[in-house]
């Protein structure tokens, strides 16, 4: 099974950079005192669809259409994979058919509509809505982009690392949100070629661990699927997701919805960025493990900012993981 590469994540680098520039990466004063390390933040919220899924999607319409004619894209999305295939449809003139399932994140199904993306809300979950999908493009003769199994995918998430590892040197350990595993794979093989002694974990939402148990027992484990973090949900391990983060992931972990909203509430008055609940797994589990990261440099990936109000307010209840005043005492 083919896995990234440095020289494809490169490649797909050179197809989006004139779509997509690069994102910033900025220090925290406050996460690093807080934490008692020298934290940056990868901002992933700054892109057009406020998520990091454009950078895939855009690899895998444009390696697609270079290959040969296709006339539609098609995919299955909790949303924010679906907002990447409708905008980089759209930027390269095709239409777009996006698998949701039954009651959608709503302000993720707006935004795909508004990049012209046409949804259709199917099934009880995302792997439900991916079989729809799957059938759909079949019949339709329209290019599935498969989140997980796609290499495409893999490699155009992966710029997200180069970028840090090229901007950044001495990175101690990144920390990257997980659904499908896409990106952790995709960051940590290009991490890793540039920067070998960086570690890389991924953070899974507690009440969806298939992809953290599947990594840890070395083989695919499904689990049921349930988290405020729609962005970190994944029942059914891809087996591509799954062998990338097995080669090249250092460590996986779990935090608690708990734990992930009081992570957006300590990121929007701490470092002044707003993320949805799988944007703020990082700090979670930066903050869950701060007792190892005395001293290292640490990169924490905001992947997206495709918040909702249900979840702004839930976060806004939530105690944070500390205050600024903390932070700035020690």
């Amino acid at each position: 099974m083919d896995l990234p590469t440095l020289a494809g994540i490169e490649e797909a680098e050179g197809r989006i950079r004139p779509h997509l520039p690069e994102t910033p990466l900025v220090r925290s004063e406050i996460l690093s005192r807080a934490i008692g390390a020298d934290v940056w933040l990868k901002l992933e919220t700054v892109s057009p669809i406020a998520s990091f899924k454009l950078r895939g999607a855009l690899a895998a319409v444009s390696r697609a259409m270079a290959a040969g004619e296709i006339a539609s894209a098609c995919t299955s999305s909790t949303g924010n994979h679906g907002q990447g295939v409708a905008y980089a449809a759209r930027l390269l003139g095709l239409p777009a058919e996006i698998f949701l399932p039954a009651a959608p994140n709503p302000v993720k199904r707006a935004m795909i509509e508004a990049f012209g993306g046409r949804t259709r809300a199917v099934g009880h979950d995302l792997d439900a809505a991916k079989a729809e999908a799957i059938a759909y493009a079949a019949d339709a003769g329209a290019l599935f982009v498969d989140d997980g199994e796609s290499l495409d995918l893999m490699e155009g998430a992966g710029t997200l690392g180069l970028e840090a590892a090229r901007a950044l040197p001495g990175i101690d350990a990144i920390f990257v949100p997980m659904g499908s595993g896409t990106l952790a794979t995709g960051v940590a093989t290009a991490a890793k070629a540039l920067q070998p002694g960086v570690k890389v974990i991924a953070v899974q939402a507690k009440g969806a661990p298939a992809m953290v148990e599947s990594f840890h027992a070395g083989r695919a484990i499904e689990r049921p699927a349930e988290s405020t973090a729609d962005g970190l949900i994944c029942r059914v391990p891809a087996a591509r997701a799954l062998a990338g983060l097995l080669a090249a992931v250092d460590d996986a972990m779990t935090c608690t919805d708990a734990q992930l909203l009081a992570g957006v509430r300590t990121l929007a008055e701490c470092a002044h960025h707003l993320v949805e609940p799988a944007g703020a797994a990082g700090l979670a589990a930066a903050w869950a493990g701060r007792g190892a990261l005395a001293g290292k440099r640490v990169v924490l990936i905001l992947t997206g900012a495709n918040i909702t109000g249900d979840q702004l307010a839930a976060a806004i209840a939530r105690e944070p993981l500390f205050t600024l005043e903390q932070a700035v005492a020690g």
